[in-house]
């Protein structure tokens, strides 16, 4: 068996294991874990959403840079 095998093996163990805790937990133990879950969630759609809009104003910024350098070539006279 591969490393890749192995970690699998052991990330579903922890997650049997804690599936198994999270069962026997109380009704405020579960909120708690469902509360991290959607915090984490929400830190991800966060961080997601970040980065389109820096991956956004750079592609505009770039889009500016590609107009701006267009519009000089065309101003100068071509026939030198």
């Amino acid at each position: 068996m591969g490393n890749k095998t192995n970690g699998l093996l052991a990330l579903l163990g922890l997650g049997a294991l804690a599936y198994w805790k999270y069962k026997k937990s109380t009704p405020e133990q579960q909120q708690v874990v469902k509360d991290k879950i959607n915090t984490a969630k929400d830190n991800l759609n966060r961080w997601g959403n970040d980065l389109k809009d820096k991956a956004t104003d750079v592609a505009s910024q770039a889009q500016n840079k590609f107009e701006e350098v267009k519009a000089k070539t065309e101003d100068s006279p071509s026939n030198i």
